[in-house]
């Protein structure tokens, strides 16, 4: 049996990349502009539907760091933001000079805690430090409790940056992801679930807002015959060539989403009846996750010892990719000294939890050679 690397989300082209590609060097638009990047930009907008505006960037960070720009996040503020995530959903905090406020996950999504987030708000406000926004993370692709967390938005009169960047294809009671926030962040790294190579978007509610984040992106450039600077300004917008890409791969995305939902299917049938493996799945039909990744939680005292690492390795001598998931921010050595509100729920589930490969160009081949192991752990 072929023993090549299986990775965890492998990128997966549609077939026209190159194409655009091509069109881009054959009319010199290899630049930070271009037809690629309009269509590319027009396609998302027309995807996400909602009346939203659409502007490809250099990164998801990039589109964080300009969307806590946009909010009016100065050095000094206070910003919430999921603890359970990547780090790139805190980092652009610090890059302002303003301090993040972690908050606790809920166990029916995995989501940012409706609870914890409220009582973090009144202790902030008690101490005279009220957040000036709120980021939610719709982390491996399933949306966060949405209604709670935009009651608790409009209640205290803070604004959500909603990071989407793993929920590209989600959508929450028929709306898209990326589209619940004051702006929404997509992200089109090499493993997500379509990509530019590198790229990100920021999504806003405006016109207006969405030609201040285009400007913020490029050096902040004023309107002038000269190059005139009156803020500071960022290079952050993606190029025509990486467009291209993503204008290619646009025309897969649904498919990509059906491949990545019938992946998390193929491990759903793989674990009924082992004890100790849960196979997350989202918590109701209002939910719609692309499942981005598929995950799992083991409990040792179920699964006769057996426990995530030992998966893990297990996974790795095969080499097969098999990660723990995200280890909470506020267990992070750079981030361990700011306030964290919750219990430890999101800290139980990194300790049990696993991202299992999950690319939509997995072959048949490959998901035997997943089985077997999975089969030889638990089965013996």
């Amino acid at each position: 049996m072929n023993n090549s690397k299986i990775w965890l989300s492998s990128p997966h082209m549609g077939g026209n990349e190159q194409k655009y590609v091509q069109e881009a060097f054959d009319s010199n638009w290899v630049a930070p502009l271009g037809p690629n990047l309009s269509y590319f930009q027009d396609g998302l907008t027309k995807y996400l539907e909602h009346g939203v505006f659409v502007a490809a960037l250099s990164s998801g960070t990039a589109a964080i760091h300009l969307g806590l720009i946009l909010l009016g996040i100065k050095p000094g503020d206070e910003v919430i933001c999921q603890s359970f995530t990547f780090s790139a959903s805190a980092n652009p905090i610090l890059y302002l000079g303003a301090t993040p406020v972690f908050i606790d996950s809920e166990p029916d999504t995995w989501n940012l805690c409706p609870i914890a987030l409220e009582q973090a708000i009144l202790d902030r406000i008690a101490k005279g430090r009220k957040p000036k926004a709120i980021i939610a993370v719709h982390l491996y692709g399933t949306p966060f409790k949405v209604d709670e967390i935009k009651a608790l938005s409009k209640k205290y009169g803070i604004p959500i940056l909603e990071d989407s960047a793993e929920a590209l294809g989600s959508s929450y009671k028929g709306q898209k992801c990326g589209t619940f926030g004051n702006f929404g962040v997509l992200s089109f790294n090499g493993n997500k679930i379509i990509t530019t190579s590198g790229g990100g978007a920021i999504v806003a509610n405006t016109q207006k807002l969405k030609n201040k984040a285009i400007f913020l992106a490029t050096q902040s450039r004023d309107d002038a015959p000269h190059y005139e600077h009156t803020e500071i300004g960022y290079n952050y917008r993606m190029s025509n060539i990486c467009a291209a890409i993503g204008r290619g791969q646009m025309e897969v995305l649904s498919e990509r989403v059906r491949m990545r939902r019938a992946m998390h299917d193929f491990y759903m049938s793989l674990f009924v009846g082992i004890q100790g493996v849960t196979v997350f799945e989202t918590p109701s039909e209002d939910y719609f996750s692309n499942y981005w990744l598929t995950t799992i939680l083991i409990d040792p005292e179920e699964s006769k010892g057996i426990n995530r690492e030992s998966v893990r390795m297990a996974f790795e001598a095969e080499n097969i990719d098999c990660r723990p998931l995200w280890k909470p921010m506020h267990l992070q050595p750079v981030f361990k000294l700011y306030p964290y509100y919750g219990s430890n729920v999101a800290e139980n589930l990194f300790k049990q939890g696993l991202c299992l490969p999950s690319g939509s160009n997995l072959t048949d081949e490959e998901r035997d050679r997943i089985t077997l192991v999975v089969n030889t752990i638990f089965k013996g």
